[in-house]
Formats: structure tokens, sequence, C-alpha cells
């Protein structure tokens, strides 16, 4: 008898062991060399797991981009405020009762606010200082809000506690938290697109982040718009948040737990550059997966940032260079 999660087979060892299925989910190893044998049903659910968790790793990576496109200065804490963001929602609607659509509403909300004072009282006055300072100054907001969230909450780990069933399509299983999380990551990402490409803010944003300084002279306000983008940076954190609480236990270290992944993410597309990010994430996100499946999970991610390491010895600028 050989049982692990939803998969129960009961035959003699012998016939289990010369099973190809069998000796690629438990041992990882498979007797047959055809291509048939490799990218079967099992591999195209290993490419669309891949696509789903591209679309929130493009959503992880797009508010860290606009800030460092914007303002020029890398929020090593942005993951930080999606734990912040986390908390929120989970105290809100485990602790206080309020409905999850309103704690959600509320945690973007708080997040936004809290990406805007950020600005105000730590970025603004290290805005020209050595890039080497801001670093520091963000590094040092990073193992604040860990502190303060390992204070008030303790270091166990908590859990929204809302299930959602998974959805099966013939031999294939995907989770629905993570189907959920694609569609409001690409609208986000559409809604944001159309922001700056349609709006006259989002046009200043653009044209600051492409020329600091000559469009003060002509009449752009730019401590308006880093406050603008700070907040939404802030917001954008704050979605994600809602997005990953859904799948994902909090904990003051959370942020750990994805922040140098999509920093990378953002270094890989091209720092400031939206488009790059985008391309970049799914690129993380395939690698990941399929890896994955040939391999270990664990193994993904190491040819994701062997990957990583190899493009910036070619290109030090990033995909879209």
């Amino acid at each position: 008898l050989l049982e692990t999660g939803r998969i129960r087979a009961s035959r003699p060892a012998a016939e289990l062991l010369a099973s190809d299925d069998i000796r690629r989910a438990y041992l990882g190893v498979c007797t047959e060399t055809s291509l048939d044998a490799i990218f079967d049903i099992f591999f195209l659910e290993a490419v669309l797991n891949g696509l789903l968790l591209g679309g929130l790793l493009a959503l992880l990576s797009l508010g860290l981009n606009l800030i460092f496109g914007v303002i020029d200065v890398v929020w090593i804490c942005y993951a930080e405020l999606i734990m912040v963001g986390m908390y929120t929602i989970w105290w809100l609607h485990s602790v206080q009762g309020v409905p999850l659509a309103l704690a959600f509403v509320a945690g973007i909300a708080f997040v936004a606010a809290l990406g805007a004072l950020m600005h105000h009282f730590v970025i603004r006055p290290v805005l020209s200082a050595e890039p080497i300072n801001q670093l520091l100054v963000t590094g040092g907001v990073l193992f604040f809000l860990q502190a303060v969230a390992t204070v008030i909450f303790g270091v166990e780990f908590r859990n929204l506690g809302v299930r959602l069933p998974g959805v099966n399509v013939g031999e294939m299983s995907f989770s629905m938290s993570r189907m959920i999380a694609f569609a409001v990551a690409a609208v986000a990402i559409a809604a944001t697109y159309l922001f700056l490409n349609r709006t006259y803010m989002g046009t200043a944003i653009r044209a600051i982040s492409q020329d600091r300084q000559i469009m003060p002279l002509m009449g752009v306000n730019p401590s308006r718009v880093y406050l603008l983008t700070s907040a939404m940076g802030g917001g954008l954190a704050g979605l994600a948040a809602c997005l990953l609480v859904l799948q994902y236990d909090v904990h003051p270290a959370i942020g750990l737990s994805f922040g140098p992944l999509t920093f990378l993410i953002c270094v890989l597309g091209g720092r400031g550059n939206l488009s790059g990010g985008f391309v970049a994430a799914f690129v993380f996100a395939q690698f990941i997966s399929v890896g994955g499946y040939f391999l270990t999970l664990e193994w993904g991610y190491v040819i994701a940032f062997v990957f990583f390491i190899m493009t910036m010895f070619w290109t030090p600028e990033g995909l879209l260079s």
C-alpha cells in the first residue's frame, strides 16, 4: 500500500516499483525516455501553475518597481509592508470579526497610508543621500517592523481560517486561491498600466521617472508625485497581502519568504522597468514550477537563481534593458 495525500495505490511491490508514474512521483525517476513520458499531463499542470504563480510575483514586483523607477530608492522593507497588511487583515477578520471583504479594503488602505507616511518621514530626508545610506535606512525599517510584529503578535503562525476548494481539470489540480490571486493580479496590473498611461497624474509619474531634473521646470511637483507613488506602492503591497493571506500563514518573518525573490525579479527585469519586471516574474515562476516538476521545488529555486546570476553577467541592466 502506497499512500500520500490524494494518491493511493495498492499493488504488489514489484508492480509499484515498475510503474513510471509511481517512480516519477515518489522516487523522482522514470524508466521511459520518450518525449511523451516527459511532457505529459503533469508537465502541462506545472506550466499552468507557473503561470498562476507568475501573476502573483508580477504583482509583488510591480509596487517595488514603481517606487524604484520614480523615486530611485530601493525599499528593502517592501515585503514587510505586505507582512503588516497580512497582520491587519488577520486581526480585523479573525479577532475583531470584521467581514473579510471589509478587512481586505481596510488592509489595502492602511498599507497605502503606511507607504505614504514612510516616504514622508523616512525616505524624504534621505532622497539626496548616498544609495548605501538609503539602503541602510530602509533596512532599519525592515527590522523595526519585524520587531514590532513580534512584540505585538508573537512568533506564532496565524491563519485566516479560510479554506477554498481546489479545481480539478481532468487529471490536473489547481489551487483556487492561486487562481483568484492570478485574476486579481492581472486586473491590478492592467489598472495600473491604464492609470500610468491615460491620466494626467500617471503621465507626471512617468515623466518624473524619465527626467527628474527637467520636469519640475515644466510645472510638475516632484514631492506630490513621490508621495502619490509611495501610496500607490503601499496600496499594491496591501493588495498583495490580501492575496497572500489566503494562501499562507502570517508571522513576523513572512516577508523573508518572498521579499528577496521580489527584489531579484525587479533587478532581472531592469530596475524601475515595469514591463521588464512583468516578464521576469513569469520567467522566474516557470523555472520554479517546471524545475520542481523535473526535480524538486528546492531545485526549481536553485535553477531560477542560477539563471539570474548568469543573466546579470550577460546583461547587468536586466532582460529588457
